[in-house]
């Protein structure tokens, strides 16, 4: 399962992404975690343009694709709704814990998702990783789409 963890810079994305795979895993799952800053180095892509950042949303993508880990855990802005659909995810967490990130470039571009799995509000990691390796494990893929 391919999931995506978004949300502007500082709101917690990473921290939840290696938290959530922890979890996973002491569920006995194989899990791979994809870091965009992690996957920009690895490519020394810090083309932060409105092509960059597709090119990055589909290279995640693809790596997502190529594991054959049970669970992907992919965590970067995708600030546009163009991104995300590039990106492609089965799973959708949106953290939306801060108003403003560190970096004012993404802060103008970043448009709020019409489609996502679960919305957080608050960084507390550990509680909606474990909820969340719960849900994932538990429901069909889907079963608890909240916005439509």
């Amino acid at each position: 399962m391919k999931i995506l963890i978004m949300g502007l810079p500082g709101a917690g994305k990473s921290t939840l992404a290696r938290s959530l795979a922890s979890a996973l895993e002491r569920r006995g799952k194989t899990v791979t975690w994809l870091n965009a800053d992690a996957v920009r180095m690895q490519f020394n892509d810090w083309d932060f343009s409105h092509e960059g950042r597709l090119r990055q949303a589909t290279r995640m993508r693809d790596l997502a694709d190529s594991s054959e880990s049970d669970f992907v855990i992919c965590d970067f802005v995708a600030p546009t709704q163009e991104g995300r659909e590039a990106f492609c995810a089965e799973y959708t967490i949106w953290m939306d814990t801060i108003d403003s990130g560190r970096f004012e470039n993404t802060n103008k571009i970043f448009t709020p998702p019409d489609k996502y799995d679960l919305r957080i509000l608050e960084k507390k990691h550990i509680k909606w990783s474990l909820f969340i390796a719960r849900q994932i494990q538990l429901a069909p893929k889907n079963l608890f789409r909240i916005n439509n």
